[in-house]
């Protein structure tokens, strides 16, 4: 898939979590766990514009985020991109771990890794519901999905 869909860069979304921690773990404080981040999503494929519109809007966010899919050869890959530096890096964060995969293996990946790795808790509660809202976003457009099989 070409971009600006997120091909993965790991076997599974379960590698993806785990290689996530151990990035976020090389970093002694938040601010540079943030930085990391923010890095992260600057590298994102750039979004198209002309798909900056509602039609692809994550409804939730403070920030201004949109989601695309596409289904190819049974699996969903996803594109995505905010206006804010932070939460870019969060869309790319999930994107990592979701895009690429089957529509099975995304319902099956509990976004609470969001917590377990300590996300949630060092954002305010608008980004925290924010990542939230593009989770769903992204566990609806999987359910959407064809299976594969």
């Amino acid at each position: 898939m070409q971009p600006p869909f997120v091909s993965p860069e790991d076997p599974s979304a379960a590698a993806a979590i785990a290689a996530i921690g151990e990035d976020l773990a090389a970093f002694d404080d938040w601010m540079d766990r943030y930085q990391h981040i923010i890095d992260l999503g600057r590298r994102l494929p750039a979004f198209p514009p002309g798909w900056m519109d509602d039609a692809h809007r994550v409804q939730g966010c403070q920030s201004k985020v949109w989601m695309e899919a596409r289904a190819e050869d049974g699996r969903l890959f996803l594109a995505g991109a905010s206006d804010a530096a932070i939460v870019g890096g969060l869309v790319a964060l999930l994107l990592r771990v979701y895009s690429g995969r089957s529509p099975a293996e995304i319902l099956a990946t509990d976004p609470g890794f969001l917590h377990d790795l300590g996300l949630i808790g060092a954002l305010s509660t608008n980004r925290g519901n924010g990542v939230a809202a593009m989770a769903r976003r992204i566990r609806e457009l999987a359910a959407l999905a064809p299976m594969a099989g």
